[in-house]
């Protein structure tokens, strides 16, 4: 025979497995299409790109050009050709969206 505490830990078992599933499928399917973003080139084109776009906004695109360092690159210590700069602004876009359910942005 199962207990009510047996039944209780099985329960919520599966229940905490499901909501972990879920959790991973949906960073999956961000991680998928972040990785199948379109590459675009920073350059002239790129404003009338943006500008043509629906909302004036893409989404999950990577750009690519050439960076120039504020200071000084940095040089890595293993690999003596290898050179980078650290990202001084982050510009991520919020978007608010109704929730009916809690009648909030």
């Amino acid at each position: 025979p199962i207990t009510a505490g047996e039944l209780l830990c099985l329960g919520s078992s599966v229940a905490f497995s499901g909501l972990f599933y879920y959790l991973y499928r949906r960073k999956a399917r961000v991680a998928a299409r972040i990785q199948e973003a379109p590459k675009l080139r920073v350059d002239d084109d790129l404003p009338a790109l943006v500008s043509a776009a629906d909302g004036r906004c893409l989404s999950y695109v990577a750009l690519e050009g050439i960076v120039l360092p504020a200071k000084a690159t940095l040089s890595s210590h293993y690999h003596e050709e290898m050179q980078g700069v650290i990202q001084k602004l982050l510009l991520k876009e919020h978007r608010l969206i109704w929730n009916s359910l809690a009648r909030s942005w």
